[in-house]
């Protein structure tokens, strides 16, 4: 008997982590270049903008996700060769 290649545990995960990603699209007001990356359970999307903006969008981030609600974090940040700040935000994709 041989058993179809759909039905094993890991095609099932692949398959269903495939739809996940395509139904997440994180949106934030703010402007600036930005990378939007699901990984894993987070959201997270690395924004590349002037200091003065990169604030307004963290303080953006933490106004429309609560930390307490969706663990919203800044996950890294660093300042660019261009005087820019590169900064990845993090949040859970919702509250329960």
């Amino acid at each position: 008997m041989t058993r179809s290649p759909s039905r094993r545990p890991s095609d099932l995960a692949r398959r269903f982590g495939a739809q996940a990603r395509a139904r997440e699209s994180p949106t934030m007001p703010g402007g600036g270049e930005s990378d939007a990356k699901p990984i894993g359970t987070f959201n997270r999307e690395t924004y590349r903008m002037p200091r003065d903006q990169a604030r307004e969008t963290a303080r953006e981030w933490f106004e429309r996700y609560p930390k307490a609600a969706y663990m919203t974090q800044v996950e890294s940040w660093r300042v660019l060769d261009d005087g820019l700040i590169e900064f990845t935000m993090r949040r859970l994709p919702s509250a329960d």
